[in-house]
């Protein structure tokens, strides 16, 4: 277990490392270091088949890697940085969607770009990455809606004015249509889910608004039949 002080330590150093850097990629024997790092990590990975085993690997590593963000994150002025964008992802993949937002958001705020082998941009990632482990998330026991949303309606925001195909927006629009169901707003999850359907009209939502209509209409009768029943 690293102690406070190499905690401490590694954070003031990815900090200084990130502003040193200014708007040049990242270098300097904190950021090495971590890349030395990953690169170990990423051979464990590579060699795993295993979807989810991978998951359960990103849960047991990322811890490592914690501070060096938290610097980057504190000092940083839009290096470029693979290594931080590879966390992010990794996070994404690990079920961490509150960490990765918060790479994300300066991330995009920085016109950092993702790691070579992916052709998307980096808002595309995050709306397309963040959206299927939302859905998966919610498929599952234990998961809280609300902060769960509350990521959702962050990567929304964040991405809202990027341009991306709008299969993968209407995606982004579904899981949020889905997660404002599960925290009861039926009528925003009506918006959102009808939303999705005009980006894209195979996204597989047309039955699910079928039912969020019923729903609305029963509760809209129900609030009105107490007034229906006084004179």
């Amino acid at each position: 277990m690293t102690s406070p002080a190499r905690r401490h330590f590694q954070r003031v150093s990815a900090a200084q490392a990130a502003e040193a850097a200014g708007d040049q990629p990242m270098q300097g024997d904190a950021y090495e270091l971590m890349q030395a790092a990953l690169f170990e990590d990423y051979r464990r990975l590579k060699s795993t088949q295993s979807m989810e085993r991978k998951a359960e690997i990103k849960r047991e590593i990322l811890p490592k890697y914690a501070d060096y963000v938290t610097g980057v994150l504190e000092g940083g002025t839009g290096a470029q940085d693979d290594l931080l964008m590879r966390i992010m992802l990794w996070r994404i993949d690990a079920g961490d969607i509150a960490g990765a937002v918060a790479i994300a958001r300066y991330a995009l705020k920085h016109d950092l770009n993702p790691p070579d082998q992916f052709e998307r941009s980096t808002a595309a990632i995050i709306a397309e990455e963040v959206a299927d482990q939302a859905l998966k998330q919610l498929d599952e026991e234990g998961t809280d809606v609300l902060v769960l949303l509350k990521n959702l309606i962050d990567v929304e925001a964040m991405t809202r004015q990027a341009d991306m195909h709008d299969q993968v927006r209407a995606k982004l629009y579904k899981a949020l249509g889905y997660t404002l169901r599960a925290a009861g707003q039926l009528s925003e999850a009506q918006a959102s889910l009808e939303r999705a359907l005009g980006l894209n009209e195979r996204i597989g939502v047309k039955k699910d608004l079928e039912r969020i209509e019923r729903e609305l209409k029963q509760q809209n009768a129900a609030a009105q039949a107490p007034g229906d029943n006084q004179g």
